[in-house]
C-alpha cells in the first residue's frame, strides 16, 4: 500500500499522508489524516520526515507537549532556547520538553539530506507549564535485544535513558520473521511501517513502508506482524491522559 491510496477500513493499515511543511520538507504522517482524523491519547501525531541538503525549520516556539525525534538516514542539526545545540545521527534520538515554551530549529546536517521520525506526546493538563528540557541518546545507549522473530531497539521504555512525563514504550523493530506485540490492554498505541512488509493480525492487506495499524484502548490480546522477508517497524504504546488533545499548530493546549 503506498501513501497515494487511501482506506476507511480502520481496523486494518492505513496509509499515511503526505505533508509539506515549507521548502525542502516533506513528510508522510500516520495521524492525524484524511484517513484517521484524530489524534491518539496520550499521542498528538506521529510522521517520517524527509529533509532536503541544506534545508530545514528555522527557530520556532512549542509548547504543550513532548516531542521524541528518532534519525533513520543523515543527521540533523539542533539549536535551541536552553543552548543546546546538538546533531543527531542514524540510530540517536532526542526528546524535547516543550512544556511552557521552548524555540528550537531543526536542519539536514553536513550538506545532505536525513530522514528520521517524529512524535508528539501530550503533556497532561496539570503538567502543561512543566519546566522546558532535553535529553538524547546516541544508539549505542539505547537498548538493542534479540527477541523472538525480531532484534529490538528500546528508544523510549526499560533500560533507555530517554523518558517522559507520560509512561510510554517506543520500539524499533527489525522483524525476520513472525512477531508479537503485547501492549497492555489499558494502553492506546500504532505500529508504523520503516521498510519492507509483512501482514498484521491475517488482515488482507499489506502493511508496508509509510503504513500505521492504529490499536485504541479498547483492544484486547496481541498483534501479530508476519512477514515472509524482513521488515522494519517501530512500535508505540502508551497510557492515555483522558484529557482532551487541543492542537493549535505548534502548540497543544
Amino acid at each position: 500500500m503506498t501513501s497515494n491510496e487511501t482506506t476507511t477500513d480502520r481496523d486494518g493499515p492505513l496509509s499515511g499522508a503526505t505533508v509539506r511543511h515549507g521548502a525542502g520538507v516533506t513528510a508522510n504522517r500516520a495521524f492525524p489524516t484524511n484517513n484517521y482524523p484524530a489524534n491518539l491519547d496520550p499521542f498528538v501525531l506521529f510522521e517520517r520526515f524527509y529533509i532536503d541538503p541544506e534545508k530545514g525549520f528555522p527557530m520556532h516556539p512549542h509548547k504543550g507537549f513532548e516531542i521524541v525525534t528518532y534519525m533513520l538516514e543523515g543527521g540533523m542539526d539542533h539549536e535551541d532556547t536552553l543552548d543546546v545545540s546538538y546533531t543527531a545521527r542514524a540510530g540517536d534520538a532526542m526528546r524535547i520538553t516543550t512544556g511552557s515554551g521552548i524555540r528550537h530549529s531543526e536542519f539536514a546536517a553536513d550538506g545532505a539530506a536525513c530522514n528520521g521520525l517524529q512524535l508528539w506526546v501530550n503533556l497532561p493538563d496539570a503538567e502543561k507549564d512543566a519546566e522546558p528540557g532535553y535529553a538524547d541518546a546516541t544508539g549505542d545507549e539505547l537498548p538493542t535485544e534479540d527477541r523472538e522473530g525480531a532484534t529490538v531497539t528500546t528508544v523510549v521504555g526499560d533500560g533507555s535513558p530517554i523518558d517522559l512525563h507520560t509512561e510510554m514504550e517506543y520500539l524499533d523493530v527489525r522483524v525476520t520473521d513472525d512477531w508479537t506485540w503485547s501492549p497492555p490492554d489499558d494502553w492506546t498505541g500504532f505500529l508504523y511501517g520503516v521498510a519492507g512488509e509483512g501482514t498484521v493480525d491475517r488482515h488482507e492487506r499489506t502493511f508496508g513502508e509509510g503504513d500505521v495499524f492504529l490499536v485504541e484502548e479498547s483492544h484486547s490480546g496481541d498483534v501479530v506482524l508476519e512477514t515472509e522477508g524482513s521488515a522494519r517497524l517501530v512500535a508505540v504504546s502508551g497510557r492515555p491522559h483522558g484529557d482532551p488533545i487541543r492542537q493549535q499548530g505548534p502548540f497543544v493546549l
